[in-house]
């Protein structure tokens, strides 16, 4: 399986992709456009988004070689009443990435399948603009499979 492994321009394409998936969508209005790739800033303002690329696998057959990707999604709200937000924000996410297509640049290779591993939700404190507060978090992790050019 010549070729297989992570190249650092494939993860960049896929990165890419991801980003330009949700750029003008219902999921990138509903946190301000606050979607971030590997971290948020400090003092990020609520409510955002951090995705990043948690694994690589290169995978292949005798003719076909292959990428299988896991992503991990993190959202983030701070509102102190209700998980509705963070939910909200979950229900776009979802609706934009299960089974979805991403286009992905020349020679970042084919989507395959993008489908969601599982979904986790987390509530914990952090240290917020205005003093530390309970923060809602959802933990949703995406398999990733890509066929290589």
């Amino acid at each position: 399986m010549a070729g297989l492994g992570v190249q650092g321009g494939d993860v960049k394409n896929l990165t890419i992709a991801i980003y330009t998936k949700a750029a003008g969508t219902a999921l990138h209005a509903s946190v301000g456009g606050r979607i971030y790739k590997g971290r948020a800033p400090e003092g990020a303002q609520y409510p955002y988004i951090v995705y990043r690329v948690i694994s690589d696998v290169p995978d292949g057959t005798f003719t076909e070689d292959y990428e299988d990707y896991l992503i991990e999604f993190n959202i983030f709200s701070a509102d102190p009443y209700s998980t509705n937000e963070v939910e909200t924000i979950l229900g776009y996410l979802t609706a934009l990435y299960d089974e979805c297509s991403l286009s992905i640049s020349s020679g970042g290779g084919y989507l395959l399948r993008m489908w969601r591993q599982n979904t986790t939700p987390i509530s914990e404190e952090h240290t917020t603009p205005a003093g530390t507060a309970e923060v809602w978090h959802y933990a949703v992790d995406y398999a990733v499979l890509i066929e290589k050019p």
